[in-house]
């Protein structure tokens, strides 16, 4: 017999396998030793109260073993000498789209700029040791994308757009842990994600597939009103020299197919390259502020209402905040308990701050974008408070005339370029960011000295308050002090803003037909995840790039 039983049990009821066969037993009114096993199906913490408790869903399996895995395996055949498909960009939208693509019987051929993700382990520690930033291995750029080196997080509210369960499914068929199927808030883990991104690429290669690293494309191939192929580059020389094709026509070469576009959010050449062909985009609304980094153990005392915090049985606490400031909304972004800051510039002249986790969340530090949505009509007025016009010119500063551009299709990306050089202004032309207390900024305070912090280049004061936009600094000290009210303690000078954090999603969206996945105009191109505008997280993006297959695939006789 089978059945699922919903239990509410404290967190040390929770913590283990025993425990929970024993609340079941006792909840279900059943002999112990009949239950064979014990699924937990849904998992969620509810910390409202003071007591806080665990929500779980438990499937269990009542004098019978289980005949299945945890998770649906999903089969992928031979493609080899298939009609093959150019997927560009081998992040989460990339991934799932060649996996998809096998699944449908194509052939994915995967052009990746960057590194695999284990040789962007060398090239992303060179930031934080050197401040040196190459521009195509870095936290964006490479194997497995943004996500695979900030922390993982597989929440996802686009239920309506696919299939979630199976995205998770084809997870930890290559490796991730079942836990990520009950999980309310699923995380993978920096530290584990690699790997699995890794069998993905095995899977990829052994049903017949390519995967080609350090390959950049840099434009498409076009029949009229169709998309054809697309030309690429090697960024290594036949000598192994990295960086020896780069400027010239060395290294060249076409390939011919359907093309997905899946190149992620900061793929900057990409757009500047589609606006260039008169191919259609227009600029999208994005999220801009800092990282705010609190002591973990803080904010495990505010979320659990504990003075010894999480305690033994409870992981590092989240917290989510929300709040219309001015009529834009203000809100956390992509929170990482027990997690670090890392720098995530994709080029010279550049600071941006994100945050990530270990599969543990056991850092000492907890850490959130807190941003401040803007849109497209924003730019133009922004206001930079004290600055004059000139000033603001000399600086380099974050506001931009869209009446005189010759693309403000491109406004949105231009404004992140600029805040982030100011930023890197700001904080010593290096990868040093800077950085203020988190009470002195809503207070107009400069801060004399600052916390110890997760971000390893290191931090330099700076008055964030008085050379960040107005219209985001306002916002942001208005909703600190609302969020520092709704949780007594989380305002404080024990915490640290960082800035800047631009990269909370894509700066423009490539225009593509609701029904076929295509661009509007160019047969043959399917603008795919978080760089097209479609989508904001691993999970979305994954859902993004098999639709992508199924409407290339169709397309295709």
């Amino acid at each position: 017999m089978i059945k699922d039983i919903q239990l509410r049990v404290q967190p040390q009821f929770a913590a283990s396998d025993a425990a929970i066969r024993e609340t079941v037993a006792r909840e279900a009114a059943l002999e112990l030793r009949r239950i064979c096993s014990c699924r937990v199906l849904k998992r969620s913490i509810d910390a409202r109260q003071r007591q806080v408790m665990v929500n779980l869903t438990v499937r269990v399996f009542v004098d019978e073993e289980p005949q299945e895995e945890a998770f649906q395996r999903v089969e992928y055949p031979d493609v080899t000498g298939r009609p093959q498909v150019i997927v560009v960009g081998a992040g989460p939208g990339g991934l799932f789209a060649a996996l998809r693509l096998i699944e449908l019987g194509l052939r994915p051929i995967v052009l990746e700029r960057g590194k695999d993700v284990h040789a962007r382990k060398k090239d992303i520690a060179l930031i934080s040791r050197e401040h040196r930033v190459n521009p195509e291995s870095n936290y964006s750029f490479g194997e497995g994308g943004a996500g695979a080196y900030s922390d993982g997080k597989l929440y996802t509210r686009s239920k309506k757009r696919g299939s979630v369960e199976k995205i998770l499914n084809v997870f930890c068929q290559h490796g991730a842990s079942t836990a990520i199927l009950s999980d309310a808030h699923p995380h993978i883990g920096t530290d584990r994600l690699p790997r699995v991104i890794e069998n993905i690429r095995s899977t990829i290669l052994r049903c017949g597939g390519e995967v080609h690293f350090q390959t950049l494309m840099t434009d498409l191939l076009m029949e009229g009103e169709r998309v054809t192929g697309c030309v690429c580059r090697d960024l290594v020389a036949t000598n192994g020299t990295e960086g020896a094709a780069v400027g010239s026509t060395a290294g060249t070469r076409e390939l011919h197919g359907p093309v997905i576009l899946a190149t992620g959010h900061s793929a900057r050449d990409v757009y500047r390259l589609l606006a260039a062909r008169g191919i259609e985009i227009e600029a999208k609304g994005i999220a801009v502020g800092v990282r705010l980094e609190h002591p973990s153990h803080l904010i495990d005392q505010i979320q659990y209402h504990s003075r010894q915090g999480r305690g033994q049985w409870l992981p590092a606490a989240e917290y989510s905040f929300v709040q219309q400031v001015q009529g834009r909304g203000v809100y956390s972004f992509c929170m990482c308990p027990g997690g670090f800051v890392v720098p995530a510039a994709t080029g010279p002249e550049q600071v941006v701050v994100n945050g990530m986790s270990p599969s543990s969340r056991g850092s000492r530090w907890s850490n959130s974008g807190m941003v401040v949505e803007l849109r497209p009509e924003d730019i133009g007025p922004l206001d930079l408070g004290r600055l004059t016009l000139q000033e603001r010119t000399a600086r380099h500063s974050a506001t931009l005339d869209t009446s005189r551009m010759d693309n403000p299709q491109l406004s949105m990306m231009l404004f992140q370029e600029s805040l982030e050089r100011l930023c890197w202004q700001q904080g010593g032309r290096r990868q040093t960011a800077p950085a203020q207390r988190m009470a002195d900024f809503v207070n107009g305070r400069l801060s004399f000295d600052l916390p110890v912090s997760s971000y390893q280049p290191g931090l330099v004061s700076s008055p964030l308050h008085f050379w960040m936009p107005n219209a985001i600094s306002s916002r942001l000290q208005e909703a600190f002090r609302l969020f520092g009210r709704r949780s007594h303690g989380f305002l404080t000078n024990e915490a640290v803003v960082i800035g800047v954090e631009t990269r909370t999603s894509s700066p423009v969206r490539i225009l593509r037909s609701d029904e076929t996945f295509q661009h509007i105009r160019l047969s043959g191109l399917y603008p795919c995840g978080e760089g097209a505008g479609y989508a904001g997280g691993i999970v979305s993006a994954a859902i993004d790039g098999e639709r992508c297959a199924e409407a290339a695939a169709s397309n295709i006789k």
